[in-house]
C-alpha cells in the first residue's frame, strides 16, 4: 500500500477562512487517497525547515501530495515546500518550483504572459512602469504574491488621473497591507475560468466556468474579492455565483478561453493541476488575470465543481495528479 503525505501549510490558531481552508483540502485528498487503496498521511510545513526535513524522511513517503499555500502566512514563500522536495529528491504532486515562483509573482507572471502575446490587464508597480498602454479608469491594488484574493476590499479600488497619482495609491496600499502591490486596470466585463488538470494526453481541459455578479449595483464593481470568497452572509458572498452552463452562443469563447489556458499551461511548465482566470470585455476579448499553479481542491470550490460537471469523480483527478507526480 502506496503511502502519501499530504503537506500543508502550518495554520496557526488566529487564521482566516482563506488560511484555514488548507485544511479542507488536506481532508478531502486524504479520503480521496483511502478511496484509491492508499495510506494517507497529513503533516503541516512550517518555518522550521530542518524539522521539516526530518519530519518528512521519518515519514519515508512514496509521493507528497503538496498543498502548502503559504509560509509564516507569507504566498510569496510557498515555493519554499517545492524547493525543499526538490533538495531531498521525494516526488511531489503539482507544479515544480520554478513554475510556483513565477506565477506566485504575478507582476512577473504578466510581463511573462505580454511578452507571449497573451493578452493581460494594464499594469504598474509602485516603483517600475512595465505595463505598456497607459489607459485611465478603474485600477485594482493587488498583493503581488498573494492568492485567495487577500488584499481585495473596497479600499483596493481607485481611479487613476495619471501615473503618479496611482504610484501614491500603491505605496499607501502596500504601507496599509505590509505587502508588495501592483495596480491592475480593471476589466469591465465577465469574469472566467478554466481549470486543468495533467492527464496521459498531457493536459485535459476542464469545462469553463462563470462568476455571475448577480444584482450588484451599477456603480458597483464587479470583483471577486475577499468578502466574495470568504465572508458569508456578505451582499458580496451571496451574489456571486458560479455558473458551468454557457449559453449556446458563448461556443466560441469558450473555444479561445481553452485555448489561451493550454497556452498558458505549455508556457509556464505547470504540472499536475492549475486553473487560469479571465476577464472578457465587452468586445469579447479575453485577458489573462492570473494563473493559479496550485489551484483550491476544497470540495465546494471551483476546481471540484468543474470535474462534477465534466463527470469526473474527485478521486480519479487526484489520482491523476498522483500519477502525474512521476513523471520526469
Amino acid at each position: 500500500m502506496k503511502k502519501i503525505l499530504i503537506l500543508h501549510s502550518e495554520v496557526p490558531a488566529d487564521a482566516g477562512e482563506d488560511e484555514l481552508d488548507c485544511l479542507t483540502q488536506a481532508a478531502a485528498v486524504g479520503e480521496a487517497v483511502l478511496a484509491l487503496g492508499c495510506r494517507p498521511e497529513t503533516l503541516p510545513f512550517g518555518m522550521d525547515l530542518r524539522a521539516n526535513i526530518d519530519r518528512i524522511r521519518e515519514r519515508q513517503p512514496d509521493v507528497v501530495f503538496n498543498l502548502v499555500e503559504t509560509l509564516a502566512g507569507q504566498g510569496s514563500l510557498n515555493y519554499v515546500a517545492t524547493a525543499l522536495l526538490d533538495v531531498l529528491r521525494m516526488p511531489y504532486t503539482g507544479c515544480r518550483t520554478e513554475a510556483m515562483f513565477i506565477t506566485s509573482n504575478k507582476p512577473l507572471a504578466k510581463k511573462i504572459l505580454q511578452q507571449n502575446g497573451i493578452a493581460t490587464p494594464p499594469w504598474m508597480t509602485a516603483d517600475v512602469d512595465e505595463r505598456g498602454s497607459e489607459p485611465h479608469g478603474t485600477y485594482l491594488l493587488k498583493p503581488c504574491w498573494e492568492d485567495a484574493s487577500v488584499g481585495l476590499d473596497s479600499g483596493a479600488i481607485v481611479q487613476m488621473q495619471n501615473p503618479q497619482t496611482l504610484r501614491d495609491a500603491l505605496r499607501k496600499r502596500q504601507i496599509a497591507l505590509g505587502l508588495d502591490c501592483f495596480a491592475e486596470a480593471y476589466i469591465d466585463g465577465r469574469e472566467f475560468n478554466i481549470a486543468l488538470l495533467a492527464s496521459a494526453q498531457e493536459v485535459l481541459v476542464l469545462p469553463p466556468a462563470e462568476i455571475l455578479f448577480v444584482d450588484y449595483p451599477q456603480d458597483k464593481p464587479k470583483v471577486l474579492d475577499y468578502r466574495a470568497k470568504w465572508v458569508e452572509n456578505s451582499f458580496e458572498y451571496d451574489h456571486t455565483v458560479r455558473s458551468l452552463t454557457l449559453a449556446p452562443q458563448d461556443g466560441s469563447l469558450a473555444e479561445r478561453l481553452r485555448d489561451i489556458a493550454l497556452r498558458c499551461w505549455r508556457l509556464f511548465g505547470l504540472r499536475g493541476y492549475a486553473r487560469v482566470d479571465f476577464r472578457v470585455d465587452e468586445q469579447g476579448v479575453p485577458w489573462v488575470l492570473e494563473i493559479n499553479a496550485n489551484p483550491c481542491l476544497s470540495p465546494d470550490a471551483g476546481f471540484a465543481a468543474a470535474l462534477d460537471f465534466a463527470g469526473m469523480e474527485y478521486a480519479v483527478a487526484i489520482d491523476a495528479i498522483l500519477q502525474d507526480a512521476f513523471k520526469p
